[in-house]
């Protein structure tokens, strides 16, 4: 591949300041903030209908925001149609030009650049060699599989030099296992590039798995954003801490400041009263609270350990999953059951906690934390 590939066109910042955008009385995006640091692969994330798609499309310039500006660069370009933002895109379907063969499909925008041939068939190579399809030029899509179709729609899109990537659930016709295998090859083309990428998702694993940055999205607001292991590890909202997998909700109440403001959560089932221990605590006001815990961060032992964040409990599901075992508890005065994943190091299932046995959970005060609804 050439070496000016990255310079022809450098990857930019883009930055969002209180876009919005209604559909007659609809609100599809709240007056919403957003920056996008050059070379950052950022994935907009959340259940259909929440506004990701809209935003996307705000971005691209095929829906006019309401309120707001979009700069890419520094440069302001509100009012520019979807050809003069310099931009690429590539849609789940991959609208790929069946009439045509792979190598006028990838050349397409440079031709309407008005490129000439020799710098077209350079530029067309070097894409196909950075998505791994050499020698394919005389093929048509439909002689293609959908991963290499993929492939060449992500060369389509790349093939001008966007300062911007925009992939609007580029991987979800695709079926599990190849869908796996593109994110990487879909990272590996990112990070080659340093291309500035927006990554619209329903998927949370796609999302953590090849993102720098994740925006939690829920009727039309931002609910989090951050790190994929910060939202995860660290969600702000009890719609954050349920959609990113399953979270173990516990309502309780946190204590009035102590000399050292050492705020706790205390949780009352039943006659048994525990105190969980909470970094986030703190910066929460006394009263009402809930904590989420993840089920992977808790532990099954059959005697009570010499700590704090225990909780006594009997099982009452369980099944195995394969890398792990997956465990239901019931505790007394709760009416949910607390789910443990238990992580299956051995072969042996003597380890496995038989149901109607007695168990004790506990978890690692770092891991209980303290949400903002």
């Amino acid at each position: 591949m050439s070496s000016n590939n990255n310079t022809d066109r450098q990857s930019l910042e883009l930055v969002l300041r209180g876009i919005s955008k209604r559909f007659g009385d609809v609100v599809a995006l709240e007056p919403s903030d957003l920056v996008v640091k050059p070379g950052v692969l950022l994935s907009l994330l959340g259940p259909s209908g929440c506004g990701k798609t809209t935003t996307l499309r705000v971005i691209a310039g095929f829906e006019a925001a309401d309120t707001g500006s979009v700069l890419i660069g520094g440069k302001d370009v509100t009012l520019l149609p979807p050809n003069k933002r310099g931009l690429g895109m590539v849609f789940q379907n991959y609208s790929l030009f069946p009439h045509m063969t792979v190598a006028d499909n990838v050349a397409f925008g440079l031709r309407m650049e008005k490129a000439s041939e020799q710098e077209i068939k350079r530029r067309v190579g070097e894409m196909l060699d950075l998505v791994q399809l050499p020698g394919v030029e005389k093929r048509f899509p439909n002689q293609l599989s959908g991963g290499q179709q993929q492939r060449i729609a992500l060369a389509r899109s790349l093939v001008t030099n966007p300062s911007v990537l925009l992939l609007d659930e580029p991987l979800g016709a695709l079926d599990k296992n190849l869908r796996e295998t593109m994110q990487f090859e879909l990272r590996r083309i990112q990070n080659t590039l340093g291309i500035t990428t927006i990554l619209v998702t329903h998927d949370q694993e796609e999302a953590l798995t090849l993102s720098d940055q994740v925006v939690v999205m829920d009727q039309g607001r931002f609910q989090q954003i951050g790190t994929p292991s910060e939202v995860y590890e660290s969600p702000e909202t009890r719609f954050v801490s349920e959609f990113l997998g399953t979270s173990n909700l516990l309502s309780g109440d946190i204590s009035a400041p102590t000399d050292s403001d050492d705020r706790k959560v205390t949780l009352q089932y039943g006659e048994v009263k525990t105190v969980i221990e909470s970094p986030g605590a703190p910066s929460i006001p006394a009263g009402p609270a809930t904590i989420a815990i993840r089920p992977e961060k808790i532990v099954l032992s059959k005697r009570s350990p010499e700590m704090r964040n225990v909780l006594q409990g009997i099982v009452k599901g369980h099944v195995f999953r394969g890398s792990y075992h997956a465990y239901e508890i019931s505790v007394a005065g709760r009416d949910d059951p607390i789910f443990v994943y238990d992580q299956a190091g051995e072969r042996s299932t003597d380890a496995v906690h038989p149901i109607g046995s007695g168990v004790y959970l506990t978890w690692k005060r770092e891991n209980s934390v303290v949400l903002r609804d």
